[in-house]
């Protein structure tokens, strides 16, 4: 079976003193696929040290919500190169977020609207992350929508309603860790949504699936979160390996791109 991480900060701090281990352990999961979501510049020279002989790493280029005051203003002309790039398979991630804060609303929204033009200009698909900011973010998606525009909410934890209106804007729905939490009610939710709209994500470093809820997430967790999807939908663990992988494939246009 052949699993596919579709958002792994892998490049971040809480990995560099195991990052071999990490990798060894993703590959005895079945984890071959990685790809790799920005949050700000910094982040996208980190990847580039990322490698191994049995994995495929796939990089993005965006600035994070929580990212946005400290790049402000974010550069066009450098994301649009960067996302005009082959090596680069999607634009973010971007979204908003009003958790940490809502003094950036504003600039955040701004750079959100950028990116989805440049998601639709270079014809990739974009990544979303979003905290406290639903109705926002969909309205915004919804504006920017011009029938070319598709991409995953990523991390989704959103009402049935939520997730249909997401669905009929183009977007994937990102099944993660949280999906396997006893009270959250993702499962249920998730349950409703469309197998062939769904892909695999931890988000590792954060939001480490049950049993290893508040511990450091990696990808080889991703195992778990199919074995969560497996039971919501009623398949087999080998099942959502290949449909959530061929999902991943197909919104990231990698059969095109490089298998």
């Amino acid at each position: 079976m052949i699993f596919t991480d579709t958002h792994c900060h892998l490049y971040l701090k809480q990995f560099k003193k195991d990052l071999d281990d990490v990798l060894k352990r993703s590959v005895e999961a079945g984890v071959r696929h990685i790809f790799l979501p920005a949050i700000d510049w910094k982040s996208i020279d980190q990847m580039d040290e990322l490698n191994h002989p049995e994995i495929t790493f796939y990089k993005m280029a965006g600035i994070h919500p929580s990212s946005v005051e400290k790049e402000w203003p974010v550069s066009e002309q450098k994301l649009m190169e960067l996302c005009s790039n082959d090596d680069f398979v999607a634009v973010g991630e971007t979204g908003l977020d009003y958790y940490w804060s809502t003094d950036f609303v504003d600039e955040q929204k701004k750079s959100l609207h950028l990116h989805c033009e440049i998601a639709k200009d270079t014809g990739k698909p974009i990544v979303l992350h979003n905290r406290d900011s639903t109705s926002d973010l969909l309205d915004i998606i919804e504006q920017q929508q011009n029938g070319s525009l598709n991409g995953v909410w990523h991390c989704f934890n959103g009402t049935e309603e939520e997730g249909k209106r997401a669905l009929g804007l183009g977007l994937y729905l990102g099944v993660g860790g949280v999906s396997t939490f006893k009270n959250a009610g993702v499962d249920k939710v998730v349950a409703q949504m469309p197998i062939d709209r769904l892909i695999l994500e931890t988000d590792a470093p954060y939001l480490a699936p049950a049993p290893y809820r508040g511990k450091r997430n990696e990808p080889s967790y991703i195992k778990l979160i199919a074995e969560k999807l497996a039971e919501i939908k009623g398949l087999t663990l080998g099942e959502i390996a290949e449909i959530t992988t061929g999902n991943a494939f197909r919104l990231f246009d990698i059969g095109t791109r490089r298998r």
